[in-house]
């Protein structure tokens, strides 16, 4: 009897075989050719599933926002809005395997989605879902009442450091490593819930 195969978890397959080739070879040779031949299918098998290049490169890169949504969603709740801060940023930056090649995939589509209209999309899509995350975070952790452009500000700056965090980790990873990515967001958590009128700078461990 032929083995019964899951289309979504055959296309996610095909997925995650595009991610090998783009952090192995670079995204210019994600081809239908070659992501079949990294994932042991033939090219027609794979047309079966994606019909071009661009559905298979659109659906590849859907699956990393799709990833980091569901492993949010999954994360116990807390009450603590500092400790919630800590345990949903560890989801958005690559401090494993697993992130780190959600993180160097995103990078690479994004000069891709400069001339790609549907990547570009995703791409936007990916930047206001970021965004309304941090602004989520930002307001449970300043006090009730905070002005509206102080929240604004402290938004845009919560996701520049983690847009930050994550373009250095995969440009310079010996120097920006898990351990260093925690600390910066210790301390600028610190730095935000410190109690007015404290000046003592956050201990950057």
């Amino acid at each position: 009897m032929p083995k019964l195969v899951d289309p979504e978890e055959r296309r996610r397959e095909l997925a995650e075989a595009v991610w090998r080739v783009i952090r192995r070879d670079g995204l210019e040779h994600a081809s239908v050719r070659n992501v079949a031949r990294e994932a042991n299918l033939s090219m027609g098998s794979l047309r079966h599933y994606f019909a071009s290049q661009d559905d298979l490169l659109t659906f590849a890169l859907r699956l990393i926002i799709d990833r980091i949504e569901a492993r949010i969603a999954a994360l116990p709740p807390l009450g603590d809005p500092r400790a919630r801060a800590e345990q949903v940023l560890a989801e958005l930056l690559p401090l494993d395997a697993e992130r780190r090649a959600e993180n160097e995939v995103w990078l690479a589509f994004t000069a891709r989605s400069l001339v790609h209209p549907e990547l570009s999309a995703l791409r936007d899509e990916g930047y206001e879902t970021l965004r309304s995350g941090c602004a989520g975070l930002i307001r449970a952790l300043l006090p009730a009442g905070t002005p509206e452009p102080a929240l604004d500000l402290e938004t845009d700056r919560l996701h520049a450091l983690l847009d930050g965090l994550a373009v250095h980790a995969a440009m310079r990873p010996a120097l920006v490593g898990s351990d260093r990515m925690r600390s910066i967001v210790a301390a600028h958590l610190d730095a935000l819930t410190a109690p007015p009128g404290c000046t003592e700078p956050p201990d950057a461990r």
